[in-house]
């Protein structure tokens, strides 16, 4: 396990004892500074902890909540792979379909639909990153996980101070390099199969009262599937001025540029036959994403602190390919009437948002004990502009252009209005209560037209809510690091830009959709036992209301079936979480330079419907088991991991079809893939290597209803990958 350097500024307040004062007002005492003080430890616990029960103004106590300490890790960062970065964290289900279209693998917990997080409220240094999270809440964007220091995860409505998604809160925290020099350098050169190439490097370093960090991505792939090649360059600048020790105050820039090719979806007879196969050639994406953060942190006092972040976004998701209609059986081949292609269909997105974020904590006595307040408000105002239907070009390059008029032009803006609050109420030594409250005003317009087939159609709506949502939490201290935690927290989800008017997407919509509501709760027992075992063993039960899903209809006249995108039912999603991580060597000899770690993830999920047309079937892409087992072997400079991932079998839409003529029906089959890397440490130098999906598995996470297929979207197969990161 790698040594982690640990510098320890020593003060002389902090070695008073009680037996021992000293009058720091005596002026016959001599003063002297201390020189630096280096202390290396070996960090015990691998990659997983709990956040503290109040840190940097946000409360987690008496939440379920994970921390990943990317740097601790044996992992393919170079290109993200999610399983292994995430994977312990407990019942995590993940889309793998980067390679077909997404710019980044879609995460979800307890039984959700992980397609570009879109249950999740996806952060970066505490700041929103997807386009809006009540109209438009997809990750296009996360920022590279070489630069990633840590990942925190809070579940269920995310304690009320972030919001109210089923799915919980994931903060990706970059930019938090500790460094005492003026100027650090660090680059890392990757390469792995099917062509990639990855280069990072980035600078960092404090001059005086200024302190920065940024840095410079780009990663190339052929893919794994023909017409799939894909670059991307992101980038990430930060700097923070302290104007005194009482106040700083920064700006952040993450930029993303992209271009992808998208092979297509598969039906279950191609992807069986041959998984690496493609049906389309002609298929191409863009995402840039720009990201402006201004931010001031101020404490009047040493009881309380404010902060406040205004966030910029301005960014894009553009497509140009042949239209879907007819699903992934659809050939697409040269007319030999015309000699030349079908011209291709353009869909451009223009997204922005502006996000004011005020938050204020304060800690303060009732009786004799202390208590502490975090309360806050976010304002924010988003607008997207979608065009689609627009008709292209008859030829196989990335070309937006279009002849003619758009097939719709639609208009969308969200404004939301959010106070929110919540307190530690300490009871004795051991227990805290955490009641809170957040209240959701939300106005929502669309205007603009949409064509069908000759009619033009206008479009003009708006909807006003006002939702008022509370949570509890409660901690008791078994010992001085485990404890018990209990939650329960209110969750609310809007119908959101992507459900009204879907890119790509050929359902029908019905026009009475309902927002979705519902609540989170769990209840475990967490904590660590010396320096050999980490665990977090709990049960959850989520209540998801108006769930918004896709049913397979057949037109009455036509006698073809069609996807109808409607308000299913209620499902109640239940189970059991449970992550252990147990340190054989150091059980058997504390003092050990060496570790032998065993780790289990495993989320056990029963998701069915309550209520509607498909009461007591199962919740589509809610997979029943989610099992992750890893073994990791570590010495002073070098650390390997083998994690085995075992998921369960799903079901790609709410009828629980095992086969059918729609692309999104369909059964998910469970699959086992294996990971291998490790890392080797000697001074500024860092060699690390492994390959995935060791045994070549052929599986899909995912059915899609036509963007980016229509159809199954393989997974990636066996790769391996080589790098080297230096640091001067």
């Amino acid at each position: 396990m790698p040594i982690k350097n640990i510098t320890c500024i020593i003060a002389i307040s902090l070695s008073i004892s009680a037996s021992a004062q000293i009058n720091l007002f005596d002026s016959t005492i001599k003063t002297r500074i201390l020189k630096e003080v280096s202390v290396t430890a070996f960090k015990t616990v691998k990659g997983t902890g709990h956040m503290p029960d109040f840190k940097n103004g946000i409360i987690y106590a008496g939440k379920k909540n994970e921390v990943i300490i990317v740097d601790s890790l044996d992992a393919n960062k170079a290109i993200n792979n999610t399983r292994q970065i995430l994977g312990r964290i407990p019942g995590l289900n993940i889309a793998e379909t980067e390679s077909s279209g997404f710019t980044a693998n879609g995460i979800a917990t307890r039984g959700l639909n992980p397609i570009q997080s879109i249950e999740m409220n996806t952060r970066q240094n505490g700041y929103n990153i997807s386009g809006d999270i009540f109209g438009y809440n997809e990750a296009y964007y996360i920022p590279p996980m070489e630069a990633v220091q840590r990942i925190e995860m809070i579940r269920g409505a995310a304690s009320l101070q972030f919001g109210p998604q089923f799915g919980g809160l994931v903060n990706y925290v970059v930019g938090e390099l500790p460094s005492t020099k003026p100027f650090e350098f660090t680059t890392s050169q990757t390469i792995g199969s099917f062509g990639m190439f990855n280069t990072f490097n980035a600078i960092s370093g404090t001059y005086k009262n200024v302190n920065y960090y940024a840095f410079l991505q780009y990663r190339n792939m052929e893919g794994y599937r023909p017409n799939s090649q894909q670059w991307q360059a992101s980038g990430f600048g930060k700097i923070q001025y302290s104007i005194s020790k009482k106040l700083n105050a920064g700006i952040e820039y993450s930029i993303l540029r992209n271009k992808i090719q998208m092979p297509g979806g598969l039906t279950d007879s191609l992807f069986y036959a041959n998984p690496t196969s493609s049906t389309r050639a002609r298929n191409w994406l863009t995402t840039p994403w720009n990201i402006v953060t201004a931010f001031l942190n101020y404490s009047p006092s040493e009881n309380t602190s404010i902060s406040l972040k205004t966030t910029y976004l301005f960014s894009n998701r553009s497509l140009v390919w042949r239209n879907e209609d007819g699903g992934p059986s659809a050939l697409d081949n040269i007319d030999p009437l015309t000699n030349s292609y079908v011209p291709r269909e353009v869909g451009i997105g223009n997204m922005n948002s502006i996000a004011n974020e005020l938050r204020i904590s304060k800690n303060y006595t009732i009786g004799n004990r202390q208590a502490t307040l975090a309360t806050g408000i976010r304002v924010s105002h988003a607008w997207l502009i979608r065009k689609g239907g627009g008709q292209g070009t008859t030829g196989s390059d990335f070309n937006l252009s279009i002849t003619g008029n758009w097939g719709y032009n639609l208009r969308f803006t969200t404004t939301n209005v959010a106070p929110f609050a919540e307190n530690i109420f300490r009871i004795g030594k051991k227990l805290t209560i955490t009641p809170g409250l957040r209240l959701e005003y939300i106005n929502s317009t669309v205007n603009g037209y949409k064509n069908f087939d000759t009619t033009k159609q206008s479009s003009n709506n708006v909807q006003t809510r006002m939702i008022p949502l509370f949570g509890l939490g409660i901690e008791f201290k078994t010992s001085r690091n485990t404890n018990l935690y209990a939650n329960v927290s209110q969750s609310y989800r809007p119908i959101d830009y992507s459900q009204l008017a879907p890119f790509g997407v050929a359902a029908i919509i019905d026009p009475n959709l309902k927002d979705a509501s519902g609540l989170n709760s769990d209840i475990g027992y967490r904590g660590t036992i010396k320096n050999f075992l980490n665990f977090d063993i709990g049960l959850f039960y989520m209540l998801y209301n108006n769930r918004i899903g896709e049913k397979v209809e057949t037109d009455a006249q036509t006698g073809i079936p069609y996807a109808y995108r409607t308000n299913i039912g209620n499902s109640v999603h239940k189970g059991i979480e449970s992550y252990i991580e147990f340190n054989i060597l150091k059980y058997l000899n504390e003092k050990s330079n060496y570790g032998l770690s065993v780790f289990n993830s495993f989320s056990y999920i029963n998701a069915k419907y309550t209520s509607g047309q498909f009461k007591g079937n199962r919740v589509e892409a809610a997979a029943s088991s989610i099992n992750r087992i890893g073994i990791i072997f570590n010495t002073k400079t070098f650390s390997s991991t083998l994690q085995i991932n075992q998921i369960g079998d799903a079901f790609g839409d709410a009828s629980n079809a095992v086969t059918s003529s729609n692309p999104i029906a369909g059964y998910i089959p469970s699959y086992t893939v294996a990971d291998f890397s490790t890392t080797y440490r000697i001074k500024n130098y860092v060699l690390k290597a492994g390959i995935n999906n060791i045994t070549n598995a052929m599986y899909f996470t995912r059915r899609t209803d036509e963007y980016p297929g229509p159809g199954i979207i393989p997974a990636i197969g066996r790769s391996i990958y080589i790098g080297l990161t230096a640091k001067f």
